[in-house]
């Protein structure tokens, strides 16, 4: 990292300089808020609050994108309340051994690298689950099973559902070796969400839903369950859903999916035609997924 050492006693400028060069740091040093403000940018700043208590701000707000932390030797509003409010991330008391001053300083680089990360997994999110999810997320009690063929459609679900909760969720998949442990151990306050339930064995499905019994948790599965459920199950309407390539259907689902977004725009014969099937095939699936041709 680049950091630069704000402090106007030299020998200690120095001490911490060489310290954290032999961390592996790029150092540089200043002895004033003047020269401070001629530099470039540095990843991290260490200010010494033992300058002009009005040069701190400054100073503060020019490094805005930087780690500030403030080298205090007494603690008041001058030397960290108002060098906090203006942008300081944290402040450390003198004298201070370096490796608590390491500490703060990886603690912050964390903090701010999952503050990006955070950013861009929900812009991704947000982008990749745009379709309208129409449903009263209220009026679903958890435990709670979701059918979909899609997995895409079920994800969509349970990312609206927490964001409609304002909360986030656990993910786990059912196919882990992990993944039973890792329901037991979850705080009882955790939404859950799983998927592949259908990739259980009947053993391992009687003890997962024991085990899920006192748990706020989303089910997914892309098999219609042939046992019945003691928990509330919802199948999601995939018919208007576009898949993504790389996604792969059932024939059934993809049948449907053609039938009811293509029936408009082909004659029956036509259509039959592309799917290989007869007139009287393409009639029966109708009503077999009660698709409404309107005229």
């Amino acid at each position: 990292m680049k950091i630069l050492i704000i402090e106007n006693e030299v020998y200690l400028a120095q001490s911490i300089a060489t310290k954290l060069s032999d961390l592996g740091h790029m150092c540089e040093t200043c002895t004033s808020a003047r020269d401070a403000l001629k530099q470039d940018k540095f990843d991290v700043v260490l200010l010494s609050t033992s300058l002009n208590s009005n040069d701190l701000t400054p100073v503060v707000e020019n490094f805005k994108d930087a780690i500030v932390i403030l080298m205090v030797s007494y603690i008041s509003n001058d030397t960290v309340s108002k060098p906090l409010s203006a942008g300081a991330k944290d402040y450390i008391v003198k004298p201070f051994m370096i490796e608590e001053l390491v500490r703060k300083i990886d603690h912050h680089q964390d903090y701010e690298r999952l503050k990006k990360f955070s950013t861009m997994v929900q812009r991704y999110f947000e982008h990749t689950f745009t379709q309208n999810v129409d449903y009263r997320f209220e009026e679903f009690s958890l435990p709670l099973f979701i059918y979909s063929s899609a997995q895409k459609s079920a994800d969509a679900f349970a990312y609206h559902f927490a964001k409609t909760k304002n909360t986030l969720f656990y993910f786990i998949d059912l196919t882990q070796s992990d993944a039973f442990e890792e329901i037991q151990n979850a705080h009882e306050s955790t939404l859950l969400y799983a998927i592949n339930y259908q990739t259980l064995k009947k053993g391992e499905k009687k003890e997962f839903l024991s085990l899920i019994a006192d748990k706020r948790i989303i089910v997914a599965t892309s098999e219609k369950p042939e046992e019945e459920l003691p928990y509330e199950t919802i199948e999601l309407n995939n018919e208007n859903s576009f898949f993504t390539q790389g996604d792969i259907l059932p024939i059934e689902d993809y049948v449907k999916y053609i039938v009811v977004n293509y029936q408009h725009k082909y004659p029956d014969t036509e259509l039959s035609k592309k799917l290989g099937i007869s007139r009287k095939s393409l009639w029966e699936k109708r009503k077999k997924y009660d698709i409404v041709k309107k005229k």
